[in-house]
């Protein structure tokens, strides 16, 4: 009897209340399993000066869905450049990519930019009569458009030959946010807002 006594006393002594006491390495376990809210619902990033984060399969599809009749291996080609352009300048290629499907309507070109001008952002388009800039390739015009979103962005130097002949033009440093491009790279007082809406529609959005 003292011996189921002493049994009895020493449970209660372990599990007070109504809940089983955890080790301190039972406690870390359970809380590890607990995920970080900012994990599930980060979205994408409107920095310019940004990594991007979506595939080229995604990028390849997304313009596609827009304009069925563009070449598959040319489109391919195109998201691989604005990829590895945007990387080495440290641009965010989404904010590029999506500026570039906004500009050309999804490489429809129906304005006053021609495809062959490889001019992918509206360079030297400043009012509806211009035709804008040229460039001598898709590698270059890309490039342009990177170095000119750069320009605005930061104050770091280009790491490839300069080729955005308007790359002095602009205010250093005076934009951070894609929505900042309004007033600046076009007169469009929704400009930003169209581009923030296109990086979202890429993203399922």
């Amino acid at each position: 009897m003292r011996l189921r006594l002493v049994t009895f006393l020493l449970i209660l002594a372990v599990i007070p209340g109504q809940g089983f006491s955890l080790s301190p390495h039972d406690t870390a376990r359970k809380k590890s399993t607990v995920p970080k809210p900012s994990q599930s619902k980060k979205g994408p990033s409107l920095k310019i000066m940004a990594k991007g984060k979506a595939s080229p399969e995604i990028m390849k599809n997304f313009l596609i869905r827009y304009n069925g009749e563009a070449d598959l291996a040319m489109v391919s080609r195109l998201v691989k450049i604005y990829i590895i352009e945007a990387n080495r300048e440290g641009v965010n290629y989404e904010v590029a990519f999506c500026q570039m499907c906004l500009e050309t309507g999804f490489l429809k070109f129906e304005g006053s930019v021609s495809k062959y001008q490889h001019n992918y952002c509206g360079l030297g388009c400043v009012d509806m009569f211009s035709g804008g800039d040229w460039f001598g390739s898709m590698e270059e015009g890309i490039r342009a458009h990177i170095q000119h979103l750069k320009a605005y962005a930061s104050h770091e130097p280009v790491r490839s030959p300069l080729v955005d002949p308007r790359f002095s033009n602009v205010q250093r440093g005076s934009v951070r946010v894609v929505t900042d491009l309004t007033g600046k790279w076009a007169a469009d007082p929704e400009y930003g807002k169209k581009i923030s809406s296109m990086i979202a529609r890429l993203y399922g959005l």
